[in-house]
């Protein structure tokens, strides 16, 4: 990778590329919104579009119409924990989509046969306890 991150997202792609995004830099430095494809077949890491929104501890989920939904995730604020953006890969470019009722981080996302996306649990972001809540993002409709 041509930057260090941890708590990242990696996501494979339709076409066998895998998308690299977010992730915090050491301990003090900060929160990534960069991204970065990984080509296996030449073995190369390729720069493409930062997300709108640094962050961390999110989720990445593909979607069947080949884009990438991130959700969720820190440790900025609470509007960052909600939001949601979706990854095209033809263009490189990154859309904010509807955000999620909860603020949340440390959650899953999977992905359910009718394309939709059930998010589940993590952790409230002003909040110790975790979360018991789930939603569901609809790709023609948000969450």
């Amino acid at each position: 990778m041509a930057e260090a991150r941890y708590a990242f997202t990696a996501t494979l792609l339709s076409d066998g590329s895998v998308l690299v995004a977010g992730g915090g830099v050491g301990m003090v430095d900060g929160v990534l919104a960069s991204a970065e494809l990984y080509d296996p077949g030449s073995g190369r890491w390729i720069a493409t579009g930062s997300m709108a929104t640094a962050r961390l501890a999110f989720t990445a989920t593909r979607l069947p119409g080949g884009t990438v939904l991130v959700a969720g995730g820190g440790p900025k604020d609470e509007a960052t924990a909600r939001s949601a953006e979706l990854y095209d890969p033809s263009s490189g470019k990154w859309t904010a989509t509807a955000s999620m009722a909860e603020a949340r981080f440390g959650h899953t996302a999977t992905l359910l046969h009718d394309g939709t996306v059930l998010v589940v649990g993590g952790y409230l972001f002003a909040g110790p306890d975790p979360l018991k809540s789930a939603e569901l993002y609809i790709p023609r409709g948000g969450f």
